[in-house]
Order: C-alpha cells, then structure tokens, then sequence
C-alpha cells in the first residue's frame, strides 16, 4: 500500500515562530500533549538576556542549562485553543501529523503523511488561502517506511505505571544510575527518599517492567523485517539443537 508524505513550512501569527525570527540561530521544537504544550529551544553560543526573557515568559521552565555545547532549555506552557488551528485542519483532511512542529528563522515546519494524494492536495490548497506556506517535499512512501514514533504514543508506553514508580525512575535516570559506569546506588538513591531501600526498589523495577513490557511490541515492529542477529542467537540456537 502507498502513502503520501509532504513536508512544508508555514509563516503566520505565533509566538515561537515570531521567536525564531527575531533570533535566527534559534531552533524551537513544540509537541502537543494531553494538556500542555513542551517546548524545546536550542541554540549555538550563550543567550543574550533578552533572548532568556522572552523564554520565561512562554512558559514554566522545566530545564535550562548553557555550555560549550550551547543553549538548551525546556519549558511547558498551558495548550492554547486549537480552534481553527493547523493541527486541526490536518485531521479535517486525513493527514496524520508528525510531530514535533520545528521552528526556524521565522517558518513553522511541519510534515504529515495522508492515505490519498489528494488530502494532501487538498490540504495545500487550504493552507495557501490565508498563510505563506512552501511545500518542501511530496513523495509517495510505502506502509513499511511510516515512522515508528506515529505508532508508539508516549502515552501507552507509561500505562498503568503509578506516581511513585515515575518518580522512582526518574530520581534513578537523573541520578545517573542507568550511566556507564553508574554514579550511583541503589542505597543512595533510597536515602533521598523517605522509604525503605526495598521499597525503593520494587518501586524502580516494577516501573522498569511495565514501560519495557509497553515498549516490546514497538521493538518487535522496529527489527520484523531484519535479517541481521548481530548477537548470532539463531546460530546458537541451531547449534543447541544439532547438538540434541
């Protein structure tokens, strides 16, 4: 089966774009979630005040660091209305979005993928009729080539992992423990909390469980059509069995 991919920018009223215009070495990226919108802005070199003012005032700030690699910030803001919004016009013609919307020297990047070439034509069209807009790409792409990522919303992948599970997991990712070497223990990541080492632990690898048993059906997706075993378990297992 074909389907048809367009990528294409757009210029039109937006706090981030209008950011990214006035600050052109400025990349934003926004995805949309339930509730909020998160917002990741990068840049080359050290920001200028000005540049950290307009960012604290799009949203709360979640993480904000500047080193020789550059600017790094996240924030989250509240999901403006999407009445009338692009995002909603994608759905209204079939296309199925792509996330995340890129910002860049004053154009909103987007791409979609449609079942029908003439959805996205439609859609085009649309678009046209009260924004600047540049198609960027057009192509035909068979079912097998579809990002991964449209078929893994994050969502699913925490299902039915608790609040204190989360939280577990998140001291041990910032915490370093999942680093090579680790920079921390089991022991010490329980002592920043108010429970038992134990409990801690149950905690952390019943999250582990949960997101990894949520995550194996996309990884079975990813490798189905991979013929590589660069770890050669079929050759053991062959082995195994001529051995028998």
């Amino acid at each position: 089966m074909s389907l048809y991919e367009a990528s294409f920018r757009v210029k039109h009223e937006c706090p981030y774009r209008e950011i990214s215009e006035r600050y052109p070495d400025l990349t934003i990226r926004e995805w949309y979630l339930d509730d909020c919108q998160v917002i990741e802005i990068t840049a080359p070199g050290s920001p200028t005040d000005d540049l950290l003012d307009e960012i604290d005032r799009l949203g709360t700030v979640l993480h904000e660091s500047v080193d020789n690699a550059g600017l790094h910030v996240v924030t989250q803001s509240c999901l403006c209305s999407l009445e009338d919004s692009i995002i909603e016009r994608f759905e209204a013609h079939n296309c199925l979005y792509q996330p995340p919307t890129i910002h860049r020297q004053g154009w909103e990047h987007y791409s979609v993928i449609a079942f029908d070439e003439s959805d996205i034509r439609e859609l085009l069209h649309e678009l046209e009729a009260d924004r600047d807009i540049e198609v960027l790409s057009k192509t035909a792409i068979t079912a097998q080539r579809v990002p991964h990522s449209m078929l893994a919303p994050v969502d699913q992948l925490f299902e039915d992992v608790t609040e204190r599970q989360m939280a577990a997991l998140r001291l041990a990712l910032e915490s370093g423990y999942y680093e090579q070497p680790r920079k921390t223990s089991l022991r010490e990541l329980a002592d920043q909390t108010a429970v038992a080492r134990s409990t801690y632990e149950e905690h952390l690898r019943k999250a582990e469980n949960k997101i990894l048993t949520s995550a194996g059906q996309f990884l079975r997706l990813v490798t189905a059509t991979s013929t590589a075993d660069p770890l050669e378990v079929e050759k053991t297992r062959q082995a195994e069995q001529a051995a028998d």
